[in-house]
């Protein structure tokens, strides 16, 4: 195993997850669903913790692991999850529960992100969390900055996709469509950015305030 791989490996299993993050986990295995890492995890309750986060918006419902995450560094945050599987959301309310989060503090919405980003509110968002058909990463980060508040952060999971993205003879869309993403936003002037290698990468950008 390499340094970087011993790193990664450490990062993970310095996490405690709750127990409802652990059969949250357990249940995206079961669905086959690509859950964030446990240190990605942790990395997002920080940011969260850090942000004040009032208001979330999740591209990606999945089985709950990443809502859970979020919200436990946000406790007085609204949760705002959108998926295309209704099943997948079933379960992940049965896990906020589990999780001691109520009900209203989480709004679940079955459809196509790119159908329904579109008709949310801009400037509304504390945090944007990003981990929904890789395909389409460049489309929703950029819905993603227009309904982030100034000074609110975007989330994007798996920016590393499978360390696929830092090698350059990786032209596959998915990887090639991520290298453009990182890179671009590397050099915006009207954020601020960093890609944390923790997990899968965790691509962090932050709107300037004007």
């Amino acid at each position: 195993m390499s340094e970087k791989e011993l790193n990664w490996k450490f990062s993970d299993d310095l996490v405690v997850e709750s127990d409802a993050v652990a059969r949250a986990r357990a249940q995206s295995l079961e669905l086959g669903i690509d859950a964030i890492s446990p240190a990605v995890g942790a990395q997002t309750a920080v940011l969260a913790a850090a942000t004040g986060a009032m208001n979330i918006l999740e591209v990606g419902t999945g089985a709950g692991v990443s809502g859970i995450w979020l919200l436990s560094g946000a406790p007085g945050a609204t949760l705002t999850s959108i998926d295309t599987e209704v099943d997948h959301q079933q379960h992940a309310r049965a896990h906020f529960l589990d999780a001691g989060i109520p009900a209203k503090r989480v709004r679940l919405i079955t459809g196509k992100a790119a159908e329904v980003l579109p008709r949310m509110n801009e400037n509304s968002y504390d945090i944007v969390f990003i981990d929904a058909d890789p395909q389409s990463v460049i489309e929703y980060v950029e819905h993603g900055l227009r309904l982030a508040r100034p000074g609110g952060t975007v989330l994007v999971a798996h920016a590393l996709w499978r360390g696929r993205v830092s090698d350059p003879a990786q032209r596959d869309d998915v990887a090639t469509g991520f290298r453009t993403l990182v890179t671009e936003i590397a050099a915006s002037n009207a954020v601020v950015s960093a890609l944390s290698p923790v997990g899968d990468g965790l691509l962090q950008i932050t709107k300037i305030r004007a």
